[in-house]
């Protein structure tokens, strides 16, 4: 529960916060792969997390939804999202809930819009910001003030445009933006807290950020719901909305609903202690087990098996992944809901004691020493980051990699796979 201090009382109402619906995203690289049942549930998947915000909207009786940016997977919006998403917020028109929407930088205003009639009830902000009632028979209970990216790449601060604005009662503003630099996300309309809470808005509903998280607790309450749907690997767990109340005291208080169709789950199985191949299949299994525990859900997975001992060298057999993914899905595929493995990553080394190996004064003591040092720097591994920026930034390869930038987690994972290749022909053991 998260208090916002402000003199005087309104109306008590609700609204469902909602952002980067990526509707029709298409699963870059996953669906050429997928089963048939596969491919047609993640075809639907982001339609289908709609869908459940628009019955989530229905049910809990709203005033309103808001959507903070990316509606559409990208600028040329295919008709199919378009028309879904109208269908939507119509269906909301019918039961008397209003529709807030802002487009970000994967839908901005410059991108192709077929010309559809939407609701009355449905209110687009333009390119400058706009204030407009949440309810217009009642204008002083709150206001919703917005901005839209006139195109892609908007590197100004965004948020500043919202100070001095007339408002009426609650305010709140909802803008594409990154807070704080986050360095997972492109950076664009960057401001931070502090920008935001010179406004005087009471709450920021935001977009951009893909995970959900509450970034200030009051004064004003900022928050990003996180997409409704993971469409790759790094957006595992829940992904929804949040349901938002304020009451007669101007006190917010958060819901979060998970409203994915299917979820991503990243499984993990070390080989350590292991000494037989159905000792590591035994893992695995109960590792999947546990994975696709997901309430009733549907799951992708990526399977990473890890850890140094004597099966390292099974494991770098040239089929042991493709053997066991295949195997994987032969037991989970083809179930409702289904399991399904896209990928098994190999990270096993070599059984040797590291520690004593560090400690000698050879090449191979160096190069440990040196992994090590790294690893402990975060000066060394941001630079080691931005070597990375160059390719992830390339004009052929950042449609699909800017907004992903390893961060220190999977860059200290990069450095051991690296130490691993490195010291396979160093220790005298090869991959097989």
């Amino acid at each position: 529960m998260f208090a916002v201090a402000r003199e005087g009382g309104l109306t008590g109402f609700r609204f469902v916060h909602a952002a980067d619906l990526h509707l029709d995203s298409p699963f870059t690289g996953l669906l050429a792969a997928a089963p048939p049942n596969v491919h047609q549930k993640l075809l639907a998947a982001t339609f289908d997390a709609y869908d459940s915000i628009i019955d989530l909207c229905l049910n809990e009786h709203v005033d309103a939804l808001l959507v903070a940016g990316d509606v559409y997977d990208g600028a040329d919006r295919s008709l199919k999202a378009q028309l879904r998403f109208v269908e939507g917020l119509k269906r909301l028109d019918a039961a008397g809930i209003r529709s807030f929407v802002c487009h970000g930088n994967h839908d901005p205003l410059d991108g192709w819009q077929a010309k559809l009639r939407f609701p009355d009830s449905c209110h687009q902000f333009g390119p400058t910001v706009e204030a407009v009632p949440l309810d217009p028979n009642a204008p002083s209970k709150a206001t919703i003030m917005g901005v839209s990216y006139p195109k892609r790449e908007v590197l100004e601060n965004l948020a500043l445009g919202f100070s001095g604005v007339p408002r009426q009662g609650f305010s709140i503003g909802l803008l594409h933006c990154n807070v704080g630099s986050n360095r997972q996300h492109a950076p664009y309309s960057p401001c931070t807290v502090a920008d935001l809470a010179r406004t005087g808005i009471d709450y920021w509903a935001l977009g951009h950020v893909h995970t959900r998280q509450i970034v200030n607790e009051r004064g004003p309450v900022v928050v990003y719901p996180g997409n409704p749907q993971g469409r790759h690997p790094v957006e595992t767990g829940e992904r929804g909305v949040y349901l938002v109340d304020v009451d007669a005291d101007r006190e917010v208080r958060l819901s979060f609903r998970d409203v994915s169709a299917v979820r991503w789950a990243q499984v993990a199985v070390a080989i350590d202690q292991m000494s037989s191949e159905q000792e590591l299949l035994d893992a695995v299994d109960s590792a999947l087990a546990r994975a696709f525990e997901a309430g009733g859900r549907d799951v992708v997975c990526r399977l990473a098996i890890s850890g140094r001992g004597p099966l390292y060298a099974a494991t770098r057999k040239t089929d042991f992944s493709a053997t066991l993914q295949a195997r994987i899905n032969d037991d989970w595929a083809g179930g409702s809901p289904f399991g399904w493995c896209e990928r098994v990553e190999i990270a096993t080394k070599p059984a040797f004691d590291r520690e004593e190996q560090r400690q000698a004064g050879d090449f191979v003591g160096d190069l440990l020493r040196l992994v090590d040092d790294i690893r402990a720097d975060p000066a060394q591994l941001a630079l080691l980051r931005e070597e990375l920026t160059a390719l992830y930034g390339h004009r052929l390869a950042k449609k699909y990699l800017s907004d992903e930038l390893p961060d220190e987690a999977e860059m200290s994972a990069l450095l051991a796979d690296a130490e691993t290749r490195a010291l396979e022909p160093l220790i005298g053991i090869g991959t097989p």
